[in-house]
């Protein structure tokens, strides 16, 4: 059955975990237009991200395949629009006219990305991103990370000020220059927050009394999962002792805070849709790059398969789109590509046959059925490559090198109780390990990430150049008329935090 052809809305955020959402069942956080956007669509339950960091997991979203096929390994390689073509080249090519207003976090903008309509872009810093992270388990320890936590506060950031203009970029556009094209459009709207800083306007951290925020599951030392990569990762992140529960709240209320403002963000330009006269020919995603482990297992940020980290918020919404549904079935990053060519009424090329995804669109429509996801991670933080299979049950972590991990999601959604090394669980692992296996060779996707990695370390000067050449900045600046503090500023500051 062929769906109408219309326009599609892609709006995407930065590091929002799928719990943090009323519609995902939050008892606390106020998310008025996205839950609005649920009831009138259709929301996943299981939506995954292909890797839970920045760049690669953009590039996969932009592609529609697994990083490991397109060789982006971690922050510092960009996509550039060589290493396979994106939905943008598709859309294009065939007519259709793409904007993009926000994020992307590709290499730069003149590259041939197939996004030839950027407003307010933010790339990788300098073309060239984080080599630091591509230190893995050589990288020092990382200080800003824990200070990321304990500085959480109330205030302006770059961010803010960011999806401020990102927003008022979209309202211009659907009022101004939508119109009436003779072939429908793809509009991707990419915001910044709740990515760190942990810094958020006070008028959304009044809405959280820290102490009423609620605690993390396993959030206290003595119920840490202990892995050798998990504590090696603290380790680096100065986050092996607890930041305490009062940090611990605080952090939470102002990421809570954050949410709530990106929500109002979205909400404007929900509005200037409805007010073009928009809503019945445009069909909306939203998702996020990678979610948030905030404080869960004793982890922050993201780097990790935990559900916080791995798992996506994703909603869709739109003409022949069934409003009001939940579904259970598992939905990946990797499914935007085949979902966005469809819907305008573009075709796949012959070349885009082994695009691993299906349609969103069409998942949406289907009742519940079994599906397995796949995740990869070569970067900061890890000493080798973690792939997870996750099914309609169980999620297994395959570390090269380490003990497997492995959770009964249906029994154990928290992830609490891991299997890995259980002897009555023995076939489990071994089916899910043949799953994985059909996907890629994890020792050989390791080696090429390791050889590629240590290719550019070795460009770069050495490990020594680079630990020495420090952490340029903690995150990746807004493009500069939304930071009035200079980068070199900004270098100088993280350096004495360091």
């Amino acid at each position: 059955m062929s769906m109408r052809p219309t326009n599609v809305l892609f709006i995407s955020s930065d590091q929002h975990s799928r719990r943090v959402m009323g519609c995902s069942g939050n008892p606390v956080v106020q998310t008025p237009n996205l839950d609005a956007l649920a009831a009138r669509g259709t929301r996943f339950t299981n939506g995954y991200c292909p890797t839970p960091i920045c760049v690669p997991s953009r590039a996969s979203l932009a592609t529609g395949r697994y990083p490991h096929t397109i060789g982006s390994w971690d922050n510092a390689t960009p996509y550039i629009g060589t290493e396979a073509p994106s939905w943008g080249h598709r859309l294009t090519e065939q007519g259709h006219m793409v904007t993009t207003i926000g994020k992307l976090h590709y290499r730069k903008v003149d590259d041939p990305s197939g996004f030839p309509d950027q407003r307010l872009p933010m790339h990788v810093l300098e073309g060239v991103g984080d080599l630091y992270g591509i230190l893995r388990g050589e990288m020092p320890t990382r200080a800003v990370s824990r200070q990321h936590v304990v500085e959480a506060r109330a205030g302006e950031s770059e961010y803010t000020r960011y999806d401020r203009a990102i927003a008022r970029e979209a309202v211009h556009w659907l009022h101004e220059e939508a119109g009436d094209p003779t072939k429908p459009w793809a509009l991707f709207v990419s915001f910044v927050n709740p990515h760190p800083p942990l810094v958020v306007p006070q008028q959304y951290l009044d809405r959280y009394p820290a102490d009423a925020m609620p605690l993390p599951v396993q959030w206290a030392p003595e119920d840490w999962p202990r892995h050798p990569v998990l504590d090696l990762r603290r380790r680096q992140q100065a986050l092996d002792e607890s930041v305490g529960e009062a940090a611990t709240r605080r952090a939470i209320a102002t990421y809570y805070g954050m949410v709530t403002f990106l929500d109002e963000q979205i909400g404007l330009v929900l509005q200037a849709l409805d007010e073009a006269g928009l809503r019945d020919s445009t069909r909306i995603v939203y998702t996020t790059d990678h979610g948030e482990q905030l404080g869960e297992h004793g982890l922050w940020w993201k780097n990790s398969m935990y559900e916080g980290a791995a798992g996506v918020p994703m909603i869709v919404a739109g003409p022949e789109i069934p409003a009001g549904k939940v579904v259970r079935t598992n939905v990946s990053h990797v499914d935007a590509f085949p979902a966005i060519v469809e819907a305008v009424g573009a075709e796949l090329q012959p070349e885009d046959a082994d695009l691993p995804g299906e349609s969103l669109f069409r998942l949406a429509q289907q009742n519940d059925r079994p599906r397995a996801v796949f995740g990869e991670y070569h970067t900061v933080l890890s000493p080798s490559g973690v792939f997870m299979l996750r099914d309609d049950r169980f999620k297994y972590v395959y570390y090269v090198g380490y003990a497997p991990q492995l959770f009964d999601l249906q029994e154990d959604p928290d992830e609490t109780r891991d299997l890995g090394e259980d002897s009555a669980y023995t076939d489990v692992r071994a089916a899910c390990e043949r799953a994985l296996r059909r996907i890629c060779d994890p020792e050989e996707v390791d080696r090429r990430a390791k050889a590629d990695q240590r290719r550019r370390i070795d460009a770069a000067g050495g490990v020594e150049a680079i630990i020495a050449g420090g952490v340029k900045v903690p995150y990746t600046p807004a493009p500069a008329e939304f930071d009035p503090a200079p980068v070199e500023a900004r270098e100088r500051r993280v350096a004495s935090s360091e």
